[in-house]
């Protein structure tokens, strides 16, 4: 009988502990899916920093490293020239503030994606990061001061 009842015990205290796990678990996973959103506003005294990024475009790969803070469209008065029609002039821009490295949609007409997801305002940008912008991929490699 005591077996019976120990058994009893110990299949709550596995249940209750699961519980417990899978409630920690999911409180991790949305705090990492949280958003790296900055306010418009909150973007001002720029710092230079150098990004490195790799240019997908057209089937074609090119490497570029830029200080910020830079423009990338379709305009050849970008710093980042891009030949992609579905790009707008003016598409997006990368700027610093307090040695933080933000992604900025110019207000484009297709929008600009970082890591699959539309910016509605600026997002900071990390190594690693994928900026999706008209039928152009660039890959951040680096992002240090520069």
């Amino acid at each position: 009988m005591t077996a019976l009842l120990g058994a009893i015990d110990f299949e709550r205290a596995m249940r209750i502990g699961t519980l417990e796990i899978t409630a920690a678990l999911a409180l991790v996973a949305v705090l990492a899916a949280r958003p790296r959103i900055r306010a418009a506003a909150d973007i001002g005294a720029l710092t230079p920093i150098q990004v490195d990024l790799e240019v997908l475009e057209r089937g074609a790969r090119r490497v570029q490293t830029l200080r910020t803070p830079f423009e990338l469209g379709r305009t050849r008065d970008a710093e980042i020239f891009l030949h992609d029609p579905e790009v707008s002039r003016r598409h997006a821009r990368i700027e610093t503030q307090n040695g933080v490295v933000y992604l900025e949609d110019l207000k484009s007409s297709n929008g600009t994606f970082l890591n699959g997801r539309r910016l509605g305002e600026p997002l900071e940008l990390r190594a690693g990061d994928e900026i999706d912008v008209g039928t152009t991929r660039l890959v951040v490699t680096s992002v240090r001061p520069g």
